[in-house]
C-alpha cells in the first residue's frame, strides 16, 4: 500500500506514551510528515505537534489521518467512528494499523465512498503476494535480526538509512511492520501474510533494483522465538540479505512472552548464516546492535566493549551513540556505493 502524506496523527484517549508508540515512531523518524495531532479528553500521550481537527488539517495540506494509537484487542471504538467519518469528509485518507477493518464499520465506509477517499489497514494489504522464489535479483540488501523480539531491529533500520545515506549510500528503509509501513509510506505487515506467501511478499517489499542500492530491511521476530520463528524464517528466505546486523537487548534472560531462553548473539549469527544461505550463499554479518536503554553511559560502553570483543564486529547502540562503525564495516566489506 501507498499512503500518502503528510499525515495528522490521532492519539485518542491514549492512556500514556506507550499507548501511543505507533505515532510518537512516526514522529521520531519522518517529523517532516507529520503536521498536527489529535487528542480526545484524558489523553495521556503528546507527539509535540499542534493540536488541531481534521478540518484544520485538510486546510493546512494534510492527505492522510493515522491511527497512531493502539489498545487491548486492537478495536476501534465506537467513539472514534464519529471522528473517523468527519475526517473523510473533510477529504482526508485514514490509516490504521488496528486488528479490525476500517471499511467493515458500515458508516466509514459510507463516508470513503462518498467523498472518494481511501481506507488503509495495514496489517492486511490487499496485494496479491506470489510464493517466494529465491532467484538471485540485482541490488543490494541488509535485514536487521534478532535474538527476541522488540529488541530494536526497526530503529536499527531506520538509523542504518540515515548514516548510510549521510555516507554516500543509496539506501531505502524497507517496512516490513505495521509502524515502519507508516514511517516509509510503503510496505506491508509480514505478520499479517498467510505463511506460503511470507518470502513472497518480502520479495515484492524490495524488488530488484540498480546494482549499487541497497535496501534496508525491517526484521520481525527471533528465530528462536517459538512463537514467531516462522515469520523470521520466511523474511530472511525473502529478504535474500547481503548482511545483516543482530539486535539485543542485554538484560534479558528469557525471550519475550515465552519461557524459552534468550540465545546468544552467537548463536543467531550462526543461525541467520545456515538459514540465510538458502537464498543467499554469500550472506554475512556487518554488525551488532545492542538497545541500551535498561544501562547507564558506563555500563552500555562497557558492555559494548565486551560484545565487541567477542565476535570481531562493531557494536553500538543506534540510538545512543549512532551506527559510523557499522557503517563503515559496511563500507569495508562491501564498497562504497
Amino acid at each position: 500500500m501507498q499512503i500518502e502524506h503528510p499525515y495528522l496523527l490521532f492519539l485518542g484517549d491514549a492512556r500514556d506514551a506507550l499507548a501511543a508508540k505507533t505515532g510518537l515512531g512516526i514522529v521520531d523518524w519522518r517529523p517532516e510528515w507529520c503536521i498536527g495531532q489529535m487528542r480526545l479528553p484524558g489523553c495521556k500521550a503528546d507527539a509535540k505537534l499542534p493540536d488541531m481537527d481534521p478540518r484544520e488539517a485538510a486546510g493546512k495540506g494534510v492527505k492522510t489521518m493515522v491511527i497512531g494509537v493502539v489498545n487491548a484487542g486492537g478495536v476501534l471504538p465506537d467513539e472514534w467512528v464519529s471522528i473517523i467519518v468527519d475526517a473523510l469528509d473533510s477529504g482526508l485518507d485514514i490509516a490504521s494499523g488496528l486488528h479490525m477493518r476500517l471499511g467493515d464499520i458500515p458508516e466509514i465506509a459510507a463516508a470513503a465512498q462518498r467523498n472518494g477517499r481511501k481506507l488503509h489497514d495495514v496489517r492486511m494489504s490487499n496485494e496479491r503476494f506470489a510464493t517466494g522464489k529465491g532467484d538471485k535479483r540485482p541490488g543490494m540488501r541488509l535485514l536487521t535480526v534478532g535474538t527476541d523480539c522488540s529488541v530494536g531491529k526497526k530503529y536499527t533500520a531506520l538509523a542504518l538509512e540515515k548514516g548510510m545515506r549521510d555516507a554516500g549510500f543509496d539506501a531505502d528503509f524497507r517496512a516490513t511492520g505495521q509502524t515502519g509501513v507508516f514511517i516509509s509510506g510503503r510496505g506491508a505487515a509480514i505478520d499479517a501474510v498467510v505463511a506460503d506467501f511470507i518470502s513472497g511478499a518480502v520479495e515484492w517489499i524490495s524488488p530488484a533494483a540498480e546494482p549499487d542500492h541497497w535496501d534496508l530491511v525491517e526484521g520481525q521476530g527471533s528465530l528462536f522465538h517459538p512463537s514467531f520463528a516462522g515469520v523470521s524464517l520466511g523474511l530472511l528466505h525473502g529478504a535474500q540479505p547481503d548482511a545483516f546486523v543482530v539486535c539485543h537487548e542485554p538484560t534479558r534472560r528469557n525471550m519475550r512472552g515465552v519461557n524459552t531462553p534468550l540465545p546468544t548473539i552467537g548463536d543467531v549469527i550462526h543461525m541467520t548464516i545456515a538459514c540465510g544461505r538458502l537464498t543467499n550463499p554469500a550472506i554475512r554479518c556487518v554488525g551488532i546492535a545492542v538497545n541500551t536503554q535498561a544501562l547507564d553511559e558506563a555500563e552500555a560502553r562497557a558492555e559494548l566493549a565486551r560484545i565487541e570483543k567477542i565476535y570481531g564486529l562493531p557494536a553500538t547502540d543506534p540510538v545512543r551513540f549512532g551506527v559510523e562503525g557499522i557503517v563503515g564495516e559496511i563500507k569495508a566489506r562491501f564498497g562504497k556505493a
